[in-house]
């Protein structure tokens, strides 16, 4: 608990669960008042402590809906200072088997939604002189897991859109950036894990990905976006920060050569 974000005004989009609602809440205990914007509003379906959150009805993929929320967050609170644009949405499909309407749906959360809702805030940040926009992107706007084609398109037009909105309203006080997330425990990941047979042996391997040795927790992703929302990140702007165990960092080896690699790090240790 801390007051980096005292009398602060945050939004964070798609936060009624997963890495949103840990980022909401992390954002709450560092006393900030934290509006939580999602499809669906209604408290009681939220675990855990609702103290410093505010819930409102949001739907990224419609532009009205996103006015009348912003209306009503300045309505009630008066200021937006901090904007964290984490609704998002993935499809497993082949490139046969996306449809042009799959591709459009995944475009309307993951990168209009984030340029409508920047689009209606960055005004009011520019009237106070100040204000942080992070996007959640993906590392795969790096690289790319079989069958995201769509996904990756999305998360790799987040980064871009980061670069924009920094150059273009850096000259206002406001910061972008955005948080690549790697493999993290959501209740989202944890199903896709299911589906598969060996689910100890899915997420042993899963956690070799990374070579810190584990998969991410939501928790850590909203460390780092409490960070970029903060004053102690002043100067960073136009930034895609991975948080990813160093996964992304790892140059793939043949099995043979992997385990070799593996076993040489136990022996050291």
């Amino acid at each position: 608990m801390g007051n980096r974000l005292a009398g602060k005004v945050a939004i964070v989009t798609g936060g009624n669960q997963g890495i949103g609602r840990a980022i909401a809440d992390r954002l709450a205990d560092e006393d900030a008042m934290v509006v939580v914007g999602d499809l669906h509003d209604n408290r009681s379906s939220v675990p855990g402590s609702v103290q410093g959150l505010t819930f409102m009805s949001l739907d990224v993929t419609k532009e009205v809906s996103i006015r009348t929320f912003v209306d009503e967050v300045l309505e009630k609170f008066g200021r937006v200072d901090v904007l964290v644009n984490n609704a998002g949405k993935v499809i497993h499909k082949s490139l046969d088997e996306q449809t042009a309407d799959d591709w459009d749906g995944l475009m309307a959360v993951n990168l209009r939604g984030p340029f409508l809702m920047a689009k209606y805030v960055a005004p009011e940040m520019r009237r106070i002189g100040s204000g942080a926009i992070v996007n959640i992107g993906s590392v795969e706007g790096y690289i790319v897991n079989p069958w995201h084609t769509a996904y990756a398109a999305t998360k790799a037009g987040v980064h871009g859109l980061t670069l924009g909105l920094a150059v273009d309203l850096g000259p206002d006080g406001i910061r972008c950036n955005t948080v690549c997330p790697g493999w993290i425990d959501t209740e989202l990941n944890r199903a896709y894990v299911e589906m598969h047979a060996g689910r100890s042996f899915v997420e042993q391997e899963l956690s070799q990905l990374h070579p810190v040795g584990r998969i991410g927790a939501p928790a850590e992703i909203a460390n780092a976006v409490l960070w970029l929302a903060s004053e102690e990140s002043s100067f960073v702007s136009g930034e895609m920060i991975s948080v990813d165990g160093a996964r992304t960092k790892k140059i793939s080896l043949p099995a043979i050569l992997d385990e070799e690699y593996r076993a040489k790090l136990m022996k050291a240790w």
